[in-house]
């Protein structure tokens, strides 16, 4: 157990960041034998993966009671805070801040949020270009964290310039973040009653909830049309896949099962939905069936778009919409769990995006389907789903005629 944690990617993130801590204030301050500096350095390199898990299980509560961004985010503001307020105020009591404006209790109160404000901004555009394929989420993060850390030491120091840099910085990336939330969350609220909307999400598989809120989404918003598209491997998965931290262990009953290795981060959680996935063509076929039998099929439309996803993911996706109706005002369904406000953040960085934003308590789910829950889907995707739970290769049903071979299921006219 020692060892997954010590090679933890986690760990390792906050082992570099209490030794660049200590690092930055011993050879700015000259403070290397400073006992205070040496104890908040050997904390913050142990502390940082379970404080960051705390700051988001905070977020992602709040997130799930409210479909919004910006409670999660001054909560993970305050935390942060609560934890740099600490750091610096035994800092001033074993005599690391010496130099004005920080070296008295006002001073610190206006450090402490500045450089939470800072690390907020730093790591939201670290994340979003990881979204978009620009560097990994562990290695964005880690550069994030030691700018962060670096400009704080040498505003705290006093060097020319740094000190009114650190603090424009930490306005314009910290408030940036809390605006673009912000008016995400009031566009909730104010939309056109015009437009097209767009639905991403994994579908695994696709239930009535996800129908009445598309219908819910084209009545209360006025919609000409809305636009599908499924996850073809969830990010996390595909890269934890490149990485060997999972394998597919098995094909059970029409679903591949995910696994850990010896190389899964302890830290990370992987199957916040599950370890179980059907394919993505099984998806998608899942899906025209049930929008068929609920009769909406003028109104949606499932789409492919198989090299844009792989180039761009869903923000190509939504760039490919905005080119369809360049007029139009793009609306965006999500729920308020873990993959739903993950789909959120892609609206909220794609830019004029109306969310339409629904908190998630009627207790469907398709974890609970891919458990056996009964009632949950249309009448012909419940049985189909029943012969996939029996592995039947050929079957028919109303009609239809169904092949599932190679965990792929495909249907045709008989």
């Amino acid at each position: 157990m020692l060892w997954k944690y010590l090679k933890s990617k986690s760990s390792q993130i906050g082992f570099f960041s209490g030794a660049l801590f200590y690092l930055s204030y011993s050879f700015t301050l000259d403070k290397w034998s400073n006992i205070g500096l040496i104890g908040v350095s050997l904390f913050i390199g142990i502390s940082i993966p379970l404080f960051s898990r705390l700051s988001n299980a905070l977020d992602e509560y709040l997130q799930s009671r409210t479909a919004l961004v910006t409670p999660g985010r001054i909560s993970r503001f305050l935390v942060q805070f609560t934890f740099n307020m600490t750091v610096f105020l035994i800092f001033l009591e074993f005599g690391v801040i010496t130099n004005q404006p920080y070296s008295d209790l006002r001073g610190i109160f206006v450090l402490a949020i500045l450089t939470s404000l800072n690390s907020q901004g730093s790591q939201y555009l670290a994340l979003s270009f990881a979204n978009r394929e620009l560097g990994n989420k562990n290695t964005n993060v880690v550069l994030a964290l030691a700018f962060n850390i670096f400009i704080t030491c040498l505003a705290v120091n006093g060097v020319p310039y740094v000190k009114q840099m650190f603090v424009l910085l930490s306005m314009v990336s910290g408030g940036a973040l809390f605006l673009v939330g912000a008016l995400s969350d009031i566009r909730c609220f104010f939309a056109p009653k015009k437009g097209v909307g767009v639905f991403f999400g994994t579908f695994n598989p696709m239930h009535k909830t996800h129908i009445y809120l598309i219908n819910e989404m084209i009545k209360k918003r006025n919609l000409s049309h809305v636009y599908l598209h499924p996850t073809v491997v969830p990010k996390l998965h595909r890269d934890a896949l490149e990485n060997r931290e999972i394998i597919i262990s098995a094909f059970h009953k029409g679903m591949r099962i995910y696994q850990k290795t010896e190389k899964a981060d302890v830290h990370t959680n992987y199957f916040p939905t599950g370890n179980r996935f059907y394919e993505y063509e099984t998806r998608r076929s899942l899906i025209t069936l049930q929008l068929k039998e609920a009769n909406i099929v003028n109104k949606v439309t499932l789409l492919d778009l198989p090299k844009i996803y792989k180039e761009k993911g869903f923000y190509g996706v939504i760039s490919k919409i905005k080119e369809l109706h360049p007029s139009e005002p793009i609306h965006g369904l999500h729920g308020s769990d873990l993959g739903g406000m993950w789909i959120r953040s892609i609206y909220d960085e794609s830019g004029w995006i109306y969310p339409f934003n629904v908190v998630r308590r009627d207790g469907v789910s398709a974890t609970a389907i891919r458990n056996g829950t009964k009632g949950m889907v249309t009448a012909t995707a419940e049985k189909v789903l029943s012969h996939l739970m029996e592995d039947k290769e050929v079957f028919t049903e109303h009609g239809l005629l169904f092949t599932f071979r190679n965990g792929v299921l495909k249907y045709e006219n008989l």
